[in-house]
C-alpha cells in the first residue's frame, strides 16, 4: 500500500495534483488507516495514470470522468469531439497570432498597403512624425468612410508626392508645428502652399486638388482632427483664405479674403 506521496511519485504527478483530482471527484479517496493516513493500492496508480494521460492530452477535467467511464465506442466519439474542439482552439490561436503580427506592423493594422506606402514615402523624405500622424489619421477616417475609393485617392496622392514642392510643403509644415501663429515661417508656408495649389489646379483642374467627395460634416470632422493634432494647420487655413483657397480635407478656390491682421 502506498502513501499519497508515493502514489504521486509512481504516477508522475504532484501530491497537490492528487488532492485536486480527489476534490474533482475523479480519483476516489481511500479510507484512512489506524494511523490516520490514506493508503493507495495499485489500482489507484493505474487510475491516476489514466487521469494524468487524459489531462496532458488536453482533455478538460470536466470530461475526464466521462472518458474514464465510457465504453470503446463512447470513448472514440468523445475523443473525436475533443479533438475538434482543440482544432478550433488552434485555429483561433492562429488568428490571434496573425493579429499580433499585424499589430507589430503598425500602420498596416488599420490601413491598406497603398496608404502605408504613402506614409513610408513621407517618412523617407524626413517629414515630421506629427505630420505623418495627421496624414495617417485622415486616411483611417477616409478608409472607414469610403473604402472603395482608397485606391483612386492613394494613386492620386502618390502622383502628387512625386512633385518636390509638395514634399517641401510637408517638411516645412512639420517645422512650423513649434512656431507661433504670427511666425513669419508660417506666413511664408501659406504663400508657398497657395502657389503650389494654384499651379496644380491650373495644370490639372480644381477637382484634382480638392475632390475627396465626402459630405461636409465628415470633412469637418477630418479637419478638426488635423487641427487638434497640428494646431498651426488652423492658422494656415486662415492664411490660405486670404490667398484664394480654403479647406483642409476638401480644398476649394474662393475669393481671397481681406488680409489677416
Amino acid at each position: 500500500m502506498l502513501t499519497i506521496g508515493e502514489l504521486a511519485s509512481c504516477a508522475g504527478v504532484t501530491v497537490r495534483a492528487v488532492r485536486h483530482y480527489h476534490a474533482k471527484g475523479l480519483l476516489p479517496e481511500p479510507e484512512r488507516d489506524h494511523s490516520g493516513y490514506r493508503r493507495y493500492d495499485a489500482g489507484a496508480v493505474i487510475e491516476l495514470v489514466r487521469i494524468r494521460t487524459l489531462a496532458e492530452a488536453g482533455v478538460p477535467l470536466s470530461r475526464v470522468r466521462e472518458l474514464l467511464q465510457a465504453d470503446e465506442r463512447g470513448f472514440a466519439a468523445a475523443v473525436a469531439d475533443i479533438d475538434e474542439r482543440l482544432r478550433a482552439e488552434i485555429r483561433q490561436r492562429q488568428r490571434h497570432r496573425e493579429r499580433i503580427a499585424r499589430l507589430a506592423s503598425g500602420d498596416a493594422l488599420v490601413l491598406p498597403p497603398e496608404v502605408v506606402e504613402i506614409l513610408d514615402v513621407l517618412r523617407a523624405h524626413g517629414v515630421d512624425e506629427r505630420i505623418v500622424q495627421v496624414e495617417r489619421d485622415g486616411w483611417i477616417l477616409l478608409a472607414a468612410h469610403s473604402p472603395e475609393r482608397i485606391p483612386e485617392w492613394a494613386a492620386r496622392k502618390k502622383e502628387q508626392l512625386a512633385d518636390p514642392p509638395l514634399i517641401d510643403f510637408y517638411r516645412t509644415l512639420g517645422q512650423a508645428l513649434d512656431r507661433s501663429d504670427d511666425d513669419a515661417e508660417l506666413i511664408e508656408l501659406a504663400d508657398k502652399l497657395a502657389v503650389h495649389i494654384t499651379r496644380i489646379a491650373d495644370e490639372r483642374n480644381e477637382a484634382y486638388v480638392g475632390d475627396t467627395d465626402v459630405a461636409p460634416p465628415f470633412a469637418e470632422l477630418m479637419d478638426a482632427l488635423a487641427f487638434d493634432t497640428a494646431p498651426p494647420a488652423r492658422r494656415l487655413i486662415e492664411l490660405l483664405r486670404t490667398r484664394g483657397w480654403t479647406g483642409w480635407t476638401k480644398l476649394e478656390r474662393v475669393t481671397p479674403a481681406p488680409p489677416l491682421p
